[in-house]
């Protein structure tokens, strides 16, 4: 693919409120950008990691360190034919999966701009629209919550996902059910904050007519989600559990869930995304894409995974200025009809870049190159 160039910047993009799971609140989004260069085409990325190692063991500065130590030299000196081959490099590599994915996904923009496909063609993607929901985080107040899902209501987002813990679980649920009717498509999200020590208290979000419960025990776990399942009607998505096709597998194997959520830089790229979805269309397990506050960059990735045939759950992909004032993409990504966000037609992602404001935002920034070109 002759990449002869790779570089990094580190921007800090404020959130437009403050944004609050189980693990914590976030002001503002750390992400690593990453641009792929080849002659006149560049291919974008960005890192989903947090500045805390929270949702997973991966951070921004793990991010960094991994692509700037190993990565990036190794691929630059080595060369690649095609994106697939990005993952079959650092199969050696152990986890650090969203560092694997920030620089497969921007060789995936590159290849699909040299190639004059939008990345939705070049992932097989069959739809030029998807529907999209919305994530709400846990909130101050039951009023602040109520006015926060009619506003997304009103702007037809298809699915309603509501962050919950201990604490905050049956509350907010039933207002929300109460206020709107059992007809609204409504999801809550753990985070893994609960056990099964807490069984009987997740029974009781059958109550509620859910669309699923995401990863409401541990991290890691796939067997208390058996467990679970088995005494539960709601249906469990498992979210942080699952980082390949392998842990998909054994997941549907036992029974532990019956949604899977994928998202793009926990499974390690694209590529990976691709056999996941395949695999569950397979054994029919219907799977959505997750978000993980990104940019419009990270976005447009996940708008175009988002376009093969069995995302057939609302993804988190809201509109930009759920999350930001300002995105670092031209246009923002956008509603083009109540619920509904276009597919891009043009070449990679779609999009362009608002480098002006990368540059304002940049706290660090490093480019790499190759002195000879592998073809």
């Amino acid at each position: 693919m002759d990449i002869n160039q790779i570089s990094l910047h580190r921007i800090k993009l404020p959130l437009n409120s403050v944004f609050a799971t189980s693990f914590g609140k976030v002001t503002e989004k750390d992400i690593i950008i990453v641009k792929a260069h080849s002659g006149d085409k560049v291919g974008f990325a960005e890192s989903v990691a947090m500045p805390f190692p929270i949702y997973n063991e991966e951070t921004t500065g793990t991010v960094w360190h991994m692509l700037e130590t190993y990565m990036i030299p190794q691929l630059l000196d080595k060369g690649i034919k095609e994106p697939k081959d990005v993952s079959e490099m650092f199969s050696y590599i152990r986890r650090n999966n969203m560092a694997k994915a920030s620089l497969e996904m921007a060789v995936w923009d590159l290849y699909s701009k040299q190639k004059g496909q939008t990345l939705s063609a070049a992932l097989g993607g069959k739809r030029s629209e998807i529907e999209v929901g919305v994530s709400i985080g846990i909130e101050d107040s039951i009023e602040t919550l109520l006015k926060k899902v009619e506003g997304f209501l009103g702007d037809g987002y298809k699915k309603i996902k509501v962050k919950i813990k201990p604490g905050w679980d049956i509350e907010p649920l039933e207002a929300i059910r109460k206020k709107f009717g059992d007809q609204i498509p409504l999801m809550a999200d753990a985070n893994s904050c609960y056990s099964l020590n807490d069984k009987q208290l997740l029974k009781e979000l059958d109550q509620f007519n859910l669309m699923m419960v995401e990863q409401p025990l541990a991290h890691d776990d796939i067997i208390d989600h058996a467990k679970l399942q088995a005494i539960m009607k709601t249906p469990i998505c498992l979210d942080e559990s699952i980082h390949s096709v392998e842990d998909a597998r054994k997941a549907i194997e036992i029974n532990a869930c019956k949604i899977i959520n994928i998202k793009v830089g926990r499974v390690g790229g694209l590529s990976e995304a691709v056999k996941m979805h395949d695999f569950c269309e397979e054994k029919n397990i219907p799977v959505w894409c997750g978000g993980m506050l990104e940019s419009g960059i990270g976005r447009s990735h996940n708008i175009a995974i988002a376009s093969l045939s069995n995302f057939s759950i609302p993804g988190d992909t809201s509109a930009s200025s759920r999350y930001f004032h300002e995105d670092i993409i031209l246009p923002e990504v956008t509603l083009s009809k109540p619920g509904i966000i276009t597919v891009p037609e043009k070449p990679g992602i779609g999009i362009d870049i608002n480098q002006e404001l990368i540059n304002q935002l940049t706290v660090n920034e490093k480019v790499f190159k190759r002195e000879t070109v592998n073809f």
